[in-house]
């Protein structure tokens, strides 16, 4: 008999996979799944799983802990990161990264990311229809973390290759030497950048993060790699998604919009909402058992890899009255769209604020928009981490 574990991964569950979500936590909520490059993972998709695996550390994030030295291959420049480290490694990366990232930093961003958002929707005001991933979803967030880099402006169409390049390499979508190619790109611009403020730093976060290096305070060089690359996906990435997959669930539920145009200040909690029901991290990304594991019942060998579904788990009603149905006048939820545990998004409160001034501003200055595509037509991007359209046409005056 096929098992509804079968169906992950298709373009129709692709395009909507909570119909097979609801079924797994139904019948198999941790399954042992093929993954698209052959690899097999353990499947956790109720809330109450998915919660205790992302606080559990016998579950690692370091996965050279599991394998001889020699099998390491190239990437592993970039996994020189928080979101790729254990205890004590991960307290000392995350606590020098997260100094960009303090409640005061952020609220004093306001001015700018709204600055950045209002000239983004001046430029479409010429035009009947616009995809709304190119003309604000993407350029709003790359512009927002190339500033706090200091990535020159000429350099930000780079940035975004090499962005898609780690989020759709993580699932073998592009030929392995198309990727090695975008990556040794990526390290020789990073290499040249490092070396520009070594001698002339600046107050942007990467010159803050090689003097931290210079000063031997336990950065490394692979390091500097790794949490670059990070704050890339992570600042950058995730927002995105957030902005576009918030703009098309208001948009295909009118009755939530209008309501949200009549009470602006729902706007968090449409925010909330729009993360909960249709998260940008489809997926956490991967933890091994450090161990043999019993977990929930299931006996985990050493080195079994564990995918946790976080959009599955934000749509479980144990956790969630009337999970399939999006209310912006829910209360604030649990939900898991930015993980929990020590591996939560450090750049959340930034996805946030970048978000409400995003998704307001543009219905503000756009009332009457409404989709230019049908659900069918909609292009979902590949990748194991994101959950996002390719393209989002949207009329601006319907």
């Amino acid at each position: 008999m096929k098992s509804v574990s079968d169906t992950l991964f298709t373009k129709p569950f692709i395009a909507n996979p909570y119909p097979t979500y609801n079924q797994l936590r139904k019948e198999e909520p941790i399954t042992q799944i093929r993954l698209p490059d052959g690899q097999y993972a353990w499947f956790i998709t109720r809330y109450e799983d998915a919660l205790a695996a992302l606080k559990d550390q016998r579950f690692i994030k370091d996965f050279r802990k599991l394998i001889h030295e020699d099998e390491l291959n190239y990437y592993t420049v970039l996994d020189e990161n928080m979101l790729f480290a254990d205890m004590p490694d991960h307290r000392r990366l995350r606590g020098l990264v997260s100094k960009a990232f303090t409640p005061q930093m952020i609220v004093g961003m306001r001015g700018r990311i709204q600055e950045i958002t209002d000239h983004l929707l001046d430029e479409m005001a010429n035009h009947q229809s616009v995809d709304v991933i190119d003309s604000l979803a993407f350029p709003l967030p790359i512009i927002v973390i190339c500033e706090m880099l200091g990535i020159p402006t000429e350099d930000r169409d780079k940035f975004r290759i090499w962005s898609n390049v780690l989020i759709e390499g993580t699932n073998g979508a592009m030929v392995q030497e198309d990727m090695e190619q975008h990556m040794d790109n990526f390290i020789h611009y990073l290499k040249e950048r490092f070396a520009i403020v070594r001698v002339n730093p600046g107050e942007d976060l990467i010159s803050k993060l090689v003097i931290t290096e210079a000063e031997g305070n336990q950065l490394t060089e692979k390091e500097l790699y790794g949490v670059v690359s990070l704050l890339i996906i992570a600042g950058h990435e995730t927002t995105v998604n957030f902005i576009g997959n918030s703009i098309m669930n208001l948009l295909e539920h009118p009755e939530q919009l209008e309501l949200l145009k009549k009470q602006p200040t729902l706007i968090t909690n449409a925010l909330e909402e729009t993360l909960r029901f249709n998260g940008p991290v489809e997926y956490s990304t991967s933890r091994w058992a450090g161990e043999d594991i019993l977990f929930k019942g299931q006996s985990m060998k050493k080195g079994d890899l564990v995918i946790i579904s976080l959009n599955s788990a934000n749509h479980d009603p144990e956790q969630f009255k009337d999970p399939e149905i999006l209310d912006i006048t829910r209360e604030k939820s649990k939900h898991l769209a930015f993980g929990k545990g020590i591996h939560a998004c450090l750049g959340a409160p930034l996805a946030r604020l970048e978000g409400e001034i995003a998704i307001s501003s543009f219905f503000k200055r756009y009332p009457h928009a409404a989709l230019n595509i049908t659900k069918q037509d909609l292009v979902w991007r590949t990748g194991m981490i994101v959950r996002g359209v390719k393209r989002l046409p949207i009329l601006l005056n319907h």
